[in-house]
């Protein structure tokens, strides 16, 4: 089984659109850094191997536009299931839901009492009984 990093936000469950946003910048990151050792070496290997993840980042960021107007279609579309599966409730559409199990929002922080965010007196996170994850599978 393959283990994968999720990135955690305070208060969303991200979209896969972030994980297309982080293979584009590590890719770019290594077509700068092959384009660099060819500076340096004059290795045309090194030039042929940027020109190639040139491409695929190309190809990613078409991927990531094409998962960002999904992600924008729904908002538009059902903004109740957005609102679900932006806080965690249910995968985002396109992603697998077979042993799906919700966010965990327990450790989450009060914008407006943990961080002084005075607007966010609306979003007051606090008082909340435990979370759906925690009910399910036990606390993290």
């Amino acid at each position: 089984m393959d283990a994968v990093w999720v990135r955690g936000v305070n208060g969303i469950q991200l979209h896969h659109v972030t994980d297309l946003q982080d293979a584009g910048r590590f890719l770019g990151n290594a077509a700068m850094a092959l384009r660099a050792a060819h500076v340096r070496t004059g290795a045309d290997h090194y030039a042929g191997l940027a020109t190639e993840l040139k491409a695929l980042v190309q190809r990613v960021r078409e991927l990531e536009d094409e998962a960002r107007s999904r992600m924008h279609e729904l908002h538009s579309s059902d903004p109740d299931r957005f609102a679900r599966c932006r806080d965690g409730h249910e995968p985002w559409p396109g992603e697998i839901p077979a042993g799906f199990i919700p966010r965990h929002t327990c450790k989450d922080e009060c914008l407006y009492h943990d961080r002084d965010v005075l607007d966010a007196i609306m979003q007051c996170t606090c008082g909340r009984p435990p979370c759906q994850a925690c009910e399910i599978g036990g606390p993290l």
